[in-house]
């Protein structure tokens, strides 16, 4: 046990179950990610996932330590798949940065179970002690940031003749799309993406470049 030790076997051993950690919890991701886009957040329990990656529902939580933790690395996986498909915030044009968000929220009306997910998830983490509270005001904290500097910079590269101060533009934004999410589960038929069209029109001036409402 002792040359186990001293000849480094135990950090070659110990280095091989991390990466076969964290290659079993991006497969539990990936998996996850799928099923609750085809099944819907209620009808994908925790223990359909275990066993769809061949692990109990106690082995599947050792990899996250609650389904809180689970579900908002979820999202996170969800968001980061996403902002791959695209260029940095940083370089868009006003009208880069409407087209982008009317086609970010017609990819969401494909994958009906994760804004199932994120709708009744971030609701019930608005109460202070549930597990995911901090990690949501995060995000959204993070969200706001990032397209305030957005609008800030696109009125003063003069792109964009705001109606609102940027801050305010972007806090109303991000109402609207998380708004307009919750009313799609009740109402499918309403088009997410027109909606988000008008906000951006109403939301200031398109100056240099032409945007067409989408009817």
């Amino acid at each position: 046990m002792r040359r186990f030790f001293r000849n480094g076997h135990y950090a070659g051993f110990m280095t091989r179950q991390y990466a076969k950690g964290i290659a079993k919890r991006e497969e539990i991701l990936q998996v996850a990610l799928r099923l609750i886009a085809e099944r819907g957040y209620t009808a994908a329990t925790i223990r359909e996932l275990a066993e769809a990656v061949n692990l109990s529902k106690t082995g599947l939580l050792h990899h996250f330590g609650t389904k809180e933790e689970l579900f908002a690395e979820i999202l996170d996986r969800r968001d980061a798949l996403a902002s791959d498909l695209v260029v940095p915030l940083e370089t868009y044009s006003a009208s880069d940065l409407a087209e982008t968000l009317s086609q970010a929220i017609r990819g969401n009306q494909e994958v009906a179970g994760l804004v199932q997910l994120y709708v009744r998830f971030s609701n019930e983490a608005t109460d202070p002690d549930h597990p995911a509270h901090k990690h949501f005001a995060a995000r959204y904290n993070a969200v706001r940031a990032e397209l305030t500097s957005v609008f800030a910079r696109l009125e003063a590269e003069g792109s964009m003749r705001l109606h609102a101060d940027p801050e305010s533009t972007a806090t109303l934004l991000v109402a609207t799309l998380d708004g307009l999410q919750t009313q799609w589960l009740f109402d499918p038929s309403i088009d997410m993406a027109k909606h988000v069209d008008r906000f951006m029109l109403m939301a200031g001036e398109f100056l240099g470049a032409e945007r067409e409402v989408n009817q």
